[in-house]
């Protein structure tokens, strides 16, 4: 399974990657900043998602807002 970034870059375990939009955080009155840099992402059994650390928590992001680093 190929797991691709907004540009069609293949993506893999430990990568670092930047928002390419500001995404609203579902449950929550934060704001995830475009350009903001997710260090060390898991994949996950959908090839359009991805777990990772921001701040502290736990998110599952879209590729489609993700730029490979």
């Amino acid at each position: 399974m190929d797991v691709k970034d907004s540009n069609g870059t293949l993506l893999s375990d430990g990568d670092a990657v930047t928002l390419i939009k500001d995404l609203k955080v579902r449950g929550s009155s934060t704001i995830l900043k475009r350009g903001t840099t997710v260090k060390k992402i898991r994949l996950t059994d959908d090839p359009d998602e991805v777990d990772c650390r921001i701040g502290g928590t736990a998110m599952v992001l879209r590729t489609e807002f993700l730029k490979k680093v």
